[in-house]
């Protein structure tokens, strides 16, 4: 994996967060006013508390793993 050269925004924060939820990987996430997220992986989970951008982008790379990790074992 490539290091970062800078941390993550809240644009790109963001910018995953719609797409995790587009794609129906999360229920819900919303960024609140003090810059944490609530996100929420199925209706029935309980809803997390990630303290910002980089958490969210960190959260994003998780899914993405799994989700490669699934389909090349299914092959």
């Amino acid at each position: 994996m490539i290091p970062r050269s800078a941390e993550p925004t809240a644009a790109e924060a963001s910018a995953w967060a719609d797409a995790l939820v587009r794609r129906r990987l999360l229920q819900a996430a919303v960024l609140t006013p003090t810059g944490q997220w609530r996100v929420q992986g199925r209706p029935e989970r309980p809803v997390r508390v990630l303290s910002g951008p980089a958490d969210v982008v960190a959260l994003a790379a998780t899914i993405q793993h799994r989700n490669r990790s699934t389909r090349s074992e299914s092959r």
